[in-house]
């Protein structure tokens, strides 16, 4: 029988210190509800690091040498990470069918697309918008450059090795696997003609100064992020998205989050399949939503 792991108690205090915390680093907000969860999570850390209790652990959050590295370590336990390829088919769907062939025309000169997956998780989003580019067939020659970003270390790991299993899979038609996966044994790898398209980074979407490198962005998905968000950090991380998308550039959202009283900065796109956030293409323009 193995020992059940002790859990070190957190204060209500000394959770609330925690939690804001976290917050003010990263925007990931837990409720009062969370304690027992963020207790559970970290009792492992504060025991690695020696310390007896999370008042202990706080200080060392706020003024060890190695505070960035173990605010990474938090990070990678207490994100969720639920997704998988060609999730939420209908917005798909529009982006492939409705917005792609509008950025080609938009873009024809240049010949260049820039789509940001932002916490795009084990990666499977920015491969799937990788095989709906492929799909498409007329961009061929062009410049396109995928980014996914996630704040979580562990799961970047997952995404760059693009091995999947088979609960990935669940809404991806057979003719995908075939085509964009190689097979072997009991996992689906991610062929190199999709994989050299994307490219991963590590990326706090509240830093200011690393989300300007992503520059400018014809398309963002962002979807099931902000849910975890208190609304300041919605809030700064829809105007960062304003600032990073071209003039008459798309937002996609998860279906379960809108910019309802928190910008009327964006238009709302109805498509045939969907509805769609997009930036103005003249600047100024604002609609409310």
């Amino acid at each position: 029988m193995f020992e059940k792991e002790e859990i070190i108690p957190l204060e209500e205090e000394v959770f609330r210190l925690i939690r804001d915390f976290v917050r003010d680093y990263c925007g990931i907000y837990f409720d009062d509800d969370s304690r027992y969860l963020l207790e559970k999570r970290l009792s492992r850390r504060v025991r690695t690091l020696h310390f007896s209790n999370f008042r202990e652990y706080y200080r060392y959050l706020l003024y060890h040498k190695n505070r960035e590295e173990e605010l990474a370590s938090i990070i990678d336990i207490i994100t969720i990470n639920e997704t998988y390829f060609f999730r939420e088919q209908n917005q798909l769907k529009t982006f492939s069918e409705e917005i792609l062939p509008e950025l080609k025309d938009i873009n024809k000169d240049k010949k260049r697309l820039r789509v940001w997956s932002a916490g795009c998780s084990t990666g499977e989003e920015p491969y799937t918008i990788a095989i709906l580019v492929l799909e498409k067939g007329y961009f061929h020659n062009w410049n396109i450059e995928i980014f996914g970003s996630d704040i979580n270390q562990r799961v970047l790991q997952a995404a760059r090795s693009g091995i999947y299993r088979k609960n990935s899979f669940r809404a991806t038609e057979p003719y995908f696997l075939r085509k964009y996966f190689r097979e072997e044994d009991n996992i689906s790898r991610i062929s190199d003609n999709v994989k050299q398209y994307v490219n991963f980074s590590h990326l706090n979407l509240l830093d200011p100064f690393k989300v300007k490198l992503v520059g400018t962005v014809d398309v963002v998905f962002c979807r099931n992020v902000l849910i975890y968000f208190d609304y300041p950090s919605r809030k700064k991380v829809i105007e960062m998205f304003y600032e990073r998308l071209a003039d008459g550039g798309y937002l996609l959202l998860g279906h379960a989050e809108s910019l309802i009283n928190i910008s009327t900065a964006f238009s709302l796109r109805h498509f045939k399949y969907d509805m769609v956030y997009q930036k103005p293409a003249k600047k100024g323009a604002s609609v409310d939503v």
